[in-house]
């Protein structure tokens, strides 16, 4: 076979590969037979083997293959990944529509309603119709480049061509010219795990003895994060796309881009991607709440975990008018639904330690299936609430999943009762290390005096906590460092404290259950690829009281380095946004503890990243420097946008939310809570115009 013959075959092949992928993974409709699929894909496989350059990036080989990664790059979106605000008060959904109705007086609104899907939020990057980049959300403005395991999913078009519902599997596609393929094409939309892949995915973990995954939300972003794309291919994934970002095109698709929501979900799959099997446009409060109530009603036959609907304003002209606070749009809302319930018998209640030295009290329960899963154990919260409920053993109890995620027992049947339930005693020493536990050491303002707590630092259940909590995705995301190996590591004496796992070696690992040689090297390649994470994920991970992620990310735009953090005071700290006075003189005890300081000399040596790459030094003083403005309500001239943009380029700050650091409140027409709180604190009020003086005189 000649090059062009060979060149020849392989786009044939690969056209026709794409629209069988198309037909069996987004169509649901097969066209051949597995066998005749598998001998198309050798065959594009062994021209590519004797002709490489013909392994293009689109080709359908390159869904699984490559080396597996060191680590994932960051990504800046090109526009802001933003999330949603959400409720599950059907008065508060219609309070959203009103306000939108308020704020676009003259408009005759509609909405779509969509399942809102229980996955993980993605950006996909297509440049003349080819999959450049696929990304996660992130903190919204930066996410992690998870390309080459996004391309594994079979649903997902590594190239963009039209497709025509209905037409059999090789006419689906129909190649257009350049001029007609859009030159940026960004889609976001969600990665999800089938029910049935996850249960038949943790029925294997358990076979082999490792730690199930808690949801199929967990399940699909821990795929997504695994280092080597060929495991990633072997979990079921999918994918639903249904929102644009950056999107450049010319020429007569310029005429095509859809005008509403959904338009645009038609639009999306006429490009051969994947869009939600549900969706109603409403034109009123009594159609939203038909569609939100007809949605429930057949989400559970879907593929996918969803917990709720989402409502988006259908025109997305109107949209851009509607504006955004800084976290969500002002255009979407999810409504989600209530949770579902089930009663079954308590059996036992037994004590869990965490990283903080919390004793939580667990109901073990008798199995019961809930909400897409099997439920055996269920959080009681504390002693306090144990006592509130009156919950004893043997009781016949009602529970839930709290967002659909996290069992709670709700409350006590109490007329099942036998009376041979029995009262639970709460231990007064740690059931793990055997140490005196106290109430004074509360991890939140909340549970002062609550909360009971292990007052040994070294309990072993504290460490594996704080190891765990280290190696979570939300802080250094290590994979592989979940329970069941933190306990063996701790067990075996290996590892002490988190600088400890820096110190590993193959030759640590290999005496461990269940430890074979690739999984070896794939932790350790965790590990070594967690010594480049940002500054705040380093903070976040070291579990310092307070100290979550949004405030971690906070203190890193703040200080350039983790030295210049050490050194604050709690004045200074006190300046930051999201910053009181509990988390500061939380953070200044914490940098004072010189376990903690030879714990961060270890971290140094070990060659963690000690420098903030969000840093944002402090702009030249100016008129406003120092003071700090909410925006609220519409104001009469000027755009959100403008006139934080006025206050900004004095030095001024503008925050989301009113607290007693706040100077001004600048409010507009239908101002809410926000303006309500700053009279109650006694926070000066100043309209446009008082704004405008303001920034004139600096006064």
């Amino acid at each position: 076979m000649t090059g062009d013959e060979a060149q020849q075959r392989h786009a044939a092949l690969s056209e026709q590969i794409r629209a069988h992928d198309h037909a069996y993974y987004v169509l649901a409709r097969p066209a051949i037979s597995d066998v005749e699929y598998d001998r198309l894909y050798r065959e594009l496989l062994d021209l590519e083997q004797a002709h490489p350059e013909l392994a293009a990036p689109d080709s359908p080989s390159q869904r699984v293959g490559g080396q597996a990664l060191s680590s994932f790059k960051p990504v800046r979106h090109a526009i802001r990944m933003m999330s949603l605000d959400n409720t599950y008060s059907r008065a508060e959904l219609l309070d959203f529509v009103q306000r939108l109705q308020k704020l676009l007086p003259e408009a005759k609104l509609t909405w779509v309603v969509e399942p809102k899907i229980d996955g993980l939020a993605i950006s996909l990057r297509y440049e003349n119709g080819i999959l450049t980049c696929g990304a996660t959300r992130g903190d919204g403005a930066t996410g992690d480049d998870i390309t080459a395991n996004l391309k594994t999913i079979r649903s997902l078009p590594l190239r963009l061509q039209p497709s025509a519902d209905g037409k059999p599997a090789d006419e689906l596609f129909d190649v257009k010219s350049p001029a007609q393929i859009p030159e940026v094409l960004e889609v976001r939309g969600e990665v999800y795990m089938t029910k049935a892949g996850f249960e038949k995915l943790n029925a294997a973990r358990v076979a082999a003895g490792e730690e199930p995954f808690a949801n199929p939300r967990n399940a699909a972003a821990g795929s997504l994060k695994m280092l080597d794309p060929k495991q990633v291919a072997a979990r079921p994934l999918a994918i639903v796309l249904y929102g644009l970002g950056e999107t450049r095109v010319s020429g007569s698709l310029a005429a095509e881009l859809p005008a509403t929501q959904h338009e645009m979900l038609a639009w999306l799959a006429s490009w051969g991607l994947r869009s939600p099997e549900f969706h109603r446009i409403c034109g009123s409060p009594d159609e939203l709440i038909a569609a939100i109530d007809e949605l429930d009603r057949v989400r559970k036959d879907f593929a996918y975990e969803t917990d709720g609907a989402v409502i988006k304003l259908d025109p997305i002209a109107l949209r851009e008018r509607a504006g955004a606070t800084a976290k969500a749009p002002r255009w979407a809302i999810a409504y989600k639904y209530a949770p579902e319930q089930a009663q079954t018998t308590l059996k036992a209640i037994t004590i869990q330690v965490g990283r903080t030295g919390a004793l939580t009290p667990v109901a073990e329960l008798e199995p019961v299936f809930l909400a897409g899963s099997t439920i055996s154990r269920a959080t009681l919260h504390n002693e306090e609430e144990m006592r509130r409920k009156d919950i004893r053993v043997g009781d016949r109890v009602t529970i839930e999943k709290a967002g659909e995620v996290i069992p709670a027992v709700v409350n006590v049947v109490i007329s099942a009762r036998t009376g041979k339930e029995a009262p639970f005693d709460f231990p007064k020493t740690c059931p793990e290390c055997g140490a005196a536990v106290a109430r004074a050491m509360g991890a939140s303002v909340d549970d002062l005096g609550v909360v009971w707590r292990c007052v040994n630092y070294d309990c072993p259940a504290q460490v594996r906590g704080r190891l765990e909590h280290w190696c979570s995705r939300g802080a250094m995301d290590i994979e592989g460092g979940g329970d069941v190996l933190v306990t063996q590591l701790v067990k075996a004496g290996l590892v002490r404290d988190v600088a400890g796992l820096y110190r590993l070696t193959v030759f640590d690992l290999a005496n461990l259950e269940r430890m074979g040689a690739k999984s070896a090297q794939n932790f350790l390649a965790g590990i070594a690829a967690s010594r480049r994470r940002d500054l705040w994920r380093l903070l976040f991970g070291l579990g310092i009281l307070h100290v979550g992620a949004g405030v971690a990310k906070s203190l890193a735009r703040h200080f350039a380095t983790l030295d210049d953090l050490s050194r604050a005071t709690a004045e200074e700290l006190t300046r930051i946004e999201d910053v009181g006075e509990v988390i500061a003189k939380s953070l200044v005890s914490w940098f004072q503890e010189e376990r903690h300081r030879l714990l961060l000399e270890h971290l140094r040596q070990a060659g963690l990243n000690f420098h903030s790459s969000s840093y944002q030094p402090e702009a030249p003083a100016g008129r406003l420097a120092g003071k700090t403005f909410v925006l609220t309500g519409t104001l009469p001239t000027l755009k959100r946008e403008q006139a934080a943009a006025r206050i900004e380029a004095l030095g001024g700050k503008v925050s989301s939310s009113v607290s007693k650091k706040t100077d001004y409140v600048v409010a507009g027409e239908d101002a809410g809570s926000k303006l309500v709180k700053a009279q109650t604190l006694g926070v000066r009020i100043l309209n446009e115009a008082e704004l405008l003086a303001l920034c004139a005189s600096g006064q």
